[in-house]
């Protein structure tokens, strides 16, 4: 027996999803082929925990995630996109939500996909055991590689290779019944659906064989999902056989699959139960899951309990799992930090303004150029000392000073709070600058700087010719020129996309409660995994084989360029006030001379600073 598609009449009658076999779902909009695909994918990532390559054209992960939550429950569909869920249904999808992010579910909902990009995708995915396409669009849509008829018929061959090359069930979703369309691509597999109110009549054709069995299965459209005839709305699956009407003799009656539309009382249950689903999944899901949105109340008026609630339960769990054992546990969840993180930046995602693009197309000049490599972004990295200074103490034109080495909080959550760009970048050939957007800028060369007792706002990088930034330093530069200490940026060239500051603010707020009530209780398990989250975050969301949820190299810079900032911020802010700036450091590092502690507050907490070192200079040795 195959994978299971999670509808029993049909796995009885295709001996479940194949190896090396390309299955065909061809359907009008609204007659089922894309619940199809979400039920063959929920069953095997999150029934039986085998990986799944979800390729969405079309559809966002959101969408996915929506009917994955609504079918497994099962939940009202509507009412779950409404955000007007019960209380007991708000528990329920926040236990599954706790599924989604361990579950080894793909889902690529890239503007670029095609199925080479599928292809590619492949070999990265370790232990493959399903590829979902959804779905192949028969209108021409320039925004969509796999549309119109030309490209449909290369996509089936191309996928059916890929089926027979991988020995992988490779099934997709057509938006057309066009039995003429269908005979033309000569696919192995064939299921054809019509729907008739709330029947669905399959017809399963096989390409040398003809039909095979006409199948009446159930279209629970409340639930966003397709059932067998005999499924109770909304029981558990029952063992009853299905309908069949033969073309060919039915396959007997199998042992049935555990269907993933059972429901779950407590998915979060550590004891083995009969749904398949409770057992602990392997790998992390690349999905927007839908949550219930807070109450309000609490930090910025808001009560995040519920979100950071998922960081107590995953230090909880892991605590437990390695008996108590803070190091073993702290290392558990470091490792999980990826996931997890990406699990509650989704969650934190749902009701947003915005829908942001997961996987737009990479420009040339933020790809890699090696695997070790750099692209072309400038970022304002710190390695500066202030020479003016240093030179004077060493000379003895300068008394000595007593350096206080500082150190900020949490640079790169801060860094969250910047300006990101929503979709793809579009290109202007020109340049100049609008606030409301964000993304890449070119400056045709280096912008130059006058002033020693400060750091350089864009690092000590030296190179000739154009230079690429990005928004987070741009904003510098501009912030510079109106402090009367630099030129203006002349940007002769630009790839931007509508910008929003908000995309990543509850995720910090979230992250920042939680810290916070870390640091009060002195809870260090909790305070090195938010931290392994934010970091983790931040560095793998551009090209990383360790993050597959999302790409954006553009977000990477543009927030690790927001962290430099702000460490450039507070070195002009001592200045300002009459500390001596000594030297800067990366994103967290600044020593000043001076008493610092009227400046800035001291503390562990992200708005405040700590000292790390104090230090005499010149150095005794060094005269």
């Amino acid at each position: 027996m195959g994978l299971s598609t999670g509808i029993r009449a049909l796995d009885d009658v295709l001996g479940g999803l194949q190896p090396g076999r390309f299955y065909l779902v061809a359907a009008v909009p609204g007659a089922g082929s894309s619940l199809i695909a979400t039920a063959a994918a929920r069953t095997s990532a999150l029934d039986h925990h085998q990986p799944v390559l979800y390729a969405a054209s079309g559809l966002t992960r959101a969408d996915i995630a929506a009917r994955i939550v609504a079918a497994h429950l099962p939940v009202d569909y509507r009412r779950l996109r409404a955000g007007r869920l019960t209380p007991t249904e708000q528990d329920d999808t926040a236990a599954l939500h706790h599924h989604l992010a361990q579950a080894p579910l793909y889902i690529d909902d890239g503007t670029d996909l095609t199925t080479d990009a599928i292809a590619e995708s492949v070999p990265d995915l370790p232990g493959l055991a399903l590829v979902v396409v959804d779905r192949l669009q028969t209108t021409e849509d320039p925004r969509l590689p796999l549309s119109g008829p030309a490209q449909i018929a290369d996509a089936a061959q191309a996928l059916a290779h890929l089926a027979r090359t991988h020995e992988l069930p490779v099934l997709a979703a057509v938006d057309t019944d066009d039995p003429q369309l269908i005979a033309a691509l000569s696919l192995d597999i064939t299921i054809t659906l019509t729907r008739d109110a709330d029947q669905i009549h399959a017809t399963v054709t096989e390409r040398d064989l003809g039909p095979q069995a006409t199948l009446t299965l159930h279209a629970d459209l409340a639930h966003a999902r397709i059932t067998d005839p005999t499924h109770p709305h909304p029981s558990p699956v029952t063992s009853a056989p299905p309908i069949v009407t033969p073309h060919a003799p039915a396959q007997p009656s199998q042992t049935p699959l555990q269907a993933p539309t059972s429901p779950s009382p407590d998915p979060t249950a550590t004891q083995p139960t009969p749904t398949a689903h409770t057992a602990a999944p392997r790998r992390p899901s690349p999905r927007r899951t839908t949550t219930p949105p807070p109450p309000q109340g609490g930090y910025a008026n808001r009560d995040y309990s519920y979100f950071t609630g998922m960081i107590t339960r995953a230090v909880d769990e892991a605590l437990h799992d390695h008996d108590g054992d803070i190091t073993t546990a702290t290392e558990a969840l470091v490792k999980k930090a990826v996931p997890n993180a990406m699990a509650l930046f989704e969650a934190t995602r749902v009701g947003g303004n915005y829908e942001h693009t997961v996987y737009p197309e990479t420009l040339e000049f933020l790809r890699k150029k090696t695997k070790d490599g750099a692209d072309e972004i400038w970022e304002g990295r710190h390695n500066w000392t202030n020479t003016h200074l240093t030179d004077a103490l060493h000379n003895g034109t300068h008394p000595p000073i007593t350096v206080n080495a500082l150190d900020t909080n949490a640079s790169f959550l801060s860094a969250f709070k910047t300006h990101l760009p929503i979709g793809a970048l579009i290109h202007d050939p020109h340049g100049g600058f609008d606030p409301k957007r964000s993304g890449i800028y070119r400056l045709p060369t280096r912008p130059t700087w006058h002033h020693p007792d400060l750091p350089d706002p864009i690092g000590n990088r030296r190179e000739d010719g154009p230079v690429l930034l990005d928004d987070a330093t741009i904003r510098l530069l501009i912030r510079c020129a109106r402090l009367g200490l630099c030129e203006a940026p002349h940007i002769t060239e630009c790839w931007t996309s509508g910008a929003s500051e908000g995309l990543l603010e509850k995720f910090r707020r979230v992250l920042t409660e939680a810290r916070t009530s870390a640091l009060e209780t002195d809870d260090t398990v909790t305070v090195e995994y938010i931290k392994a989250m934010y970091s983790k975050f931040t560095s793998t969301i551009g090209e990383s084989s360790v993050n597959r949820d999302i790409r954006r190299p553009d977000w990477m810079h543009i927030i690790r360029s927001q962290a430099f900032a702000n460490l450039w911020y507070k070195s002009h802010r001592a200045h300002s006030n009459g500390l001596a700036v000594v030297r800067v450091r990366g994103t967290d590092e600044l020593h000043v001379a001076g008493n610092w502690r009227t400046v800035f507050t001291e503390g562990r907490l992200t708005t405040q600073m700590k000292q790390k070192d104090q230090y005499p200079l010149p150095r005794k040795n060094a005269r």
